[in-house]
C-alpha cells in the first residue's frame, strides 16, 4: 500500500486510540503514537505492523506538548494528519466536584489540544495541506448527566474547530470533528452494569460502537475523500443522537 504520509494520533493508547492507529497503519500512515502511558504505547507498537514509534509524554504540561511535536517533526518529518484523541473524565455530579477535578478535566479534554495544534499548525500552513481531526463526544452536543464540564470541554472543543476551520481553509488544511457515542473500551465497561444496560436500551442498534468503528470514521476525515469537507462533526452513536 502506498505510503500516505504521517499521522499524529494522540491518547494513542487507549480504546479507541488505539483502534486508530491500527486503522491508520492499515492504511498507509507512519504513525507518531503520543500518549501518556508508556506501557501501553509500547505494547501497542509492538502489535501493530507498520511504522508506529511511541512518544511518552503528558500532554497537559505546554512545554512538553510543543516539544513533543518538533521531535516528531524532526524524527518522522511533516505531520499530515493529527488525530486528537486524548480525553478524561468520571461520573460525577456537578455540585460534588471541586476546582481541582475542573482543571483537570479542561487541561486534559481541552488545553492539550490546543497545545499539540498550535504547534502542528505551522508546518501544515507552510506546505499548505493537513488534515485535522478532534474526536469530541455527542455530549458536547446534547449534554450529558453527571459530566457536565466534560460534556462543555467537548462542546467547547467542537465549537474551537469550527472556528479553526474557517481560519485554515485558505491554507488547504482540513479542521473537523468525530463526536463517538458509547463506545466499547474499558473505561466504558468500569460502569454500573445497570447503567450500561440501560445506555444500550436507548441506542437504536441496541448496542455500543465497537472502537473499530470509531476509527473508520477518523480514517475518513484524514483521507483524500474528504478533502472537500471541513468544520464538520460526525457522530458516530449508532443513533443515540440525531442532530
Amino acid at each position: 500500500m502506498a505510503e500516505k504520509g504521517l499521522a499524529l494520533v494522540t491518547g494513542a493508547a487507549g480504546g479507541m486510540g488505539s483502534a486508530t492507529v491500527e486503522r491508520l497503519a492499515r492504511d498507509g500512515f507512519r504513525i507518531a503514537a503520543v500518549d501518556v502511558n508508556g506501557r501501553a504505547l509500547d505494547t501497542l507498537v509492538r502489535a501493530v505492523a507498520g511504522e508506529v514509534r511511541p512518544y511518552t509524554v503528558d500532554l497537559t504540561d505546554e512545554s512538553a506538548a510543543r516539544a513533543v511535536v518538533r521531535r516528531v517533526e524532526s524524527e518522522m518529518g511533516p505531520i499530515d494528519a493529527l488525530v486528537n484523541l486524548i480525553g478524561w473524565t468520571e461520573t460525577r455530579r456537578f455540585e460534588g466536584e471541586d476546582s481541582a477535578y475542573w482543571d483537570k478535566v479542561i487541561a486534559i479534554n481541552f488545553k492539550s489540544v490546543l497545545y499539540v495544534t498550535h504547534a502542528a499548525l505551522p508546518g501544515m500552513i507552510a506546505r499548505k495541506r493537513g488534515k485535522i481531526v478532534n474526536v469530541t463526544s455527542d455530549a458536547g452536543r446534547v449534554g450529558q448527566s453527571a459530566e457536565a464540564v466534560y460534556a462543555g470541554m467537548k462542546g467547547a472543543l467542537i465549537a474551537w474547530s469550527k472556528s479553526l476551520a474557517r481560519e485554515l481553509a485558505r491554507h488547504g488544511i482540513n479542521v473537523n470533528c468525530t463526536a463517538p457515542g458509547p463506545t466499547d473500551t474499558p473505561l466504558e465497561r468500569a460502569q454500573d452494569p445497570e447503567v450500561i444496560q440501560r445506555i444500550i436500551r436507548w441506542i437504536p442498534f441496541r448496542r455500543w460502537a465497537r472502537p473499530e468503528e470509531q476509527a473508520a470514521a477518523i480514517a475518513f476525515l484524514v483521507s483524500r475523500d474528504s478533502d472537500y469537507i471541513t468544520g464538520q462533526t460526525l457522530s458516530v452513536s449508532g443513533g443515540l443522537t440525531m442532530v
